[in-house]
């Protein structure tokens, strides 16, 4: 190819490409003109309404005109979408020279008070007898004003460390029409030691209000124990807010502090010998309560009074050597003629009372608020107060039988076992939880030699599995979660499988399955339980 050829050739290509670009150019500016109107400020929730205007000011036809409109987030629109698409028919067509057009779109805009939401719109058409496509596009911003959703906080401003807490949280609305899939959100100071919440909240901090009607007014309470050091300040945060799409739309928030103070009398409960004891169903209880003026003033002429309060708690088998028992409010009281540091409590004093309970053996769930229990200890020294929380263990019972006539599955041969038969029985088991929710929860036992298991042959709850290993022989029921109250409230979770055995010689009882253990993490106690069954014979 010669080069006065290649030079006409890209001459050619050059004049198509600047022809196209001046085409596109030519229709870029002002062509059509657009513009969206609406309020530069409205109050949260309230319905208003976009107006969208475009006109042809050029010379010739717009034709097949689409538009694009896009809501701010947070918006909530008439056709609840993000995005509406509008087409060339609802559009009216052709837009000729000189033609104004409006569109409306309705919406409510959620958000933070002061937020700036930005709605934008695009219009795409083709210019009379040309085969490309232009666009225009405008925005339009909205400042948010305010909110009438409150939401407060109220906290003591001083707390000693160690000591129990109340967070009140108090939400209410003015919205004048209902506020849906609202959650409220809490976040603790690292140091606060989570106790319980009315209502219950997931994951101890969120709590889903489906629907809050204009002039409802709610409440949380969140009880704790909240450390620190003296001096320091611990900030509560909580946020309201809605679900969109997978987004959180904060619409409402506040904070308080809390001050650290040091109290002037220093605590220390101990529980068989431990802080911070965790009780068992069950348990002989040896408290020992010390006390010590760690203030700037000398105390005379004191009272001691320890309160206790828990359904755990056996209170018949109180025993305090030096103290004196009101059984009215079980509280336990000591003087200056028992121990005599409260008669004189000068600065670095210390004294200590102890006494004895039992849990109590007999208590058992009867609903699902006895879920998560745990015992209090009520401190009164002089002016001086404090509170010790002591959780409980849940209790786990497993229970295994031997079946021979099981409607479950076939079983076979003779029971008593016989040399030289084989025998195929069914193995049931049960498992029951008491006062808390368990996770990690499974049931495993080694089969004793000579006992084979049956593969298949199993029934299971949903959600969880048998395993069998041949080289250790264990056998394993996962059943993961073990929620509180399972084979107290109801009938429990039960599995059964088949194994079968075929002994050679027969001496003495033949163990047809041995000991069987249930276990699994304590979600209250972070406690890793466990209980045994009884081994099971052919006799």
């Amino acid at each position: 190819m010669n080069k006065k050829l290649i030079f006409i050739i890209s001459s050619i290509i050059l004049v198509l490409v600047l022809f196209f670009f001046w085409q596109k150019m030519a229709f870029d500016r002002g062509i059509l003109k657009l513009e969206i109107m609406g309020p530069d400020k409205i109050a949260v929730g309230e319905e208003f309404e976009y107006i969208v205007k475009y006109k042809n000011n050029g010379s010739i036809n717009l034709e097949n005109p689409e538009m694009v409109f896009s809501y701010p987030d947070g918006a909530i629109s008439e056709d609840n979408v993000k995005v509406k698409k509008v087409t060339a028919d609802e559009l009216g067509g052709t837009i000729y020279p000189g033609q104004e057009r409006t569109m409306r779109f309705i919406a409510r805009l959620l958000g933070k008070e002061g937020e700036l939401k930005k709605a934008e719109v695009k219009v795409s058409f083709q210019p009379q007898d040309l085969k490309i496509r232009n666009e225009t596009t405008s925005s339009f911003s909205t400042v948010l004003g305010k909110l009438a959703l409150d939401l407060s906080l109220d906290i003591p401003q001083k707390s000693g460390a160690g000591r129990p807490i109340t967070v009140k949280i108090f939400y209410s609305s003015k919205v004048p029409y209902p506020l849906k899939d609202l959650s409220l959100s809490i976040e603790y100071p690292s140091d606060f030691q989570f106790v319980s919440a009315t209502p219950k909240l997931m994951d101890n901090k969120q709590y889903d209000e489906p629907i809050l009607n204009e002039s409802d007014s709610k409440k949380i309470e969140v009880s704790g124990i909240l450390n620190g050091n003296p001096q320091d300040q611990k900030i509560f945060k909580a946020k309201i807010g809605v679900w969109q799409d997978g987004n959180f739309i904060v619409l409402k928030e506040a904070n308080r502090g809390v001050a650290i103070i040091a109290p002037p009398v220093q605590f220390t409960e101990k529980i068989n010998n431990q802080e911070g004891y965790v009780v068992n169903i069950g348990d002989r209880l040896h408290y020992e309560i010390s006390f010590r003026n760690v203030g700037e003033e000398e105390m005379k002429d004191l009272a001691l009074i320890v309160k206790l309060e828990g359904s755990g708690l056996d209170y018949n088998s109180i025993q305090a050597p030096d103290g004196v028992y009101q059984k009215g409010d079980n509280s336990l009281i000591w003087d200056g003629n028992q121990i005599s540091e409260l008669q004189d409590f000068s600065i670095n004093t210390e004294g200590k009372v102890e006494f004895w309970i039992s849990t109590n053996k007999k208590w058992t769930m009867k609903s699902q608020g006895d879920k998560n229990p745990f015992i209090k200890t009520k401190i009164t020294l002089g002016q001086i107060k404090q509170e010790f929380l002591n959780k409980i263990n849940s209790s786990l019972i497993a229970v295994q039988s031997i079946r021979t006539d099981s409607k479950i599955f076939n079983d076979s041969g003779p029971m008593p076992v016989k040399a030289g038969e084989k025998t195929i029985f069914t193995v049931e088991w049960v498992a029951k939880n008491h006062y808390n929710d368990m996770t990690n929860a499974k049931m495993t036992t080694v089969l004793p030699s000579g006992v084979r298991f049956i593969d298949g042959q199993t029934k299971v709850p949903d959600g969880t599995k048998i395993f069998y290993d041949e080289g250790t022989r264990q056998l394993t029921w996962e059943i993961g979660s073990l929620e509180a109250g399972t084979g107290v409230l109801d009938g429990g979770k039960n599995c059964a499988f088949q194994l079968s055995i075929n002994p050679d010689t027969i001496d003495a009882d033949v163990l047809l399955i041995g000991s069987s253990q249930l276990s699994g993490i304590d979600l209250w106690t972070n406690s890793n339980l466990t209980t045994n069954t009884d081994p099971n014979y052919s006799k």
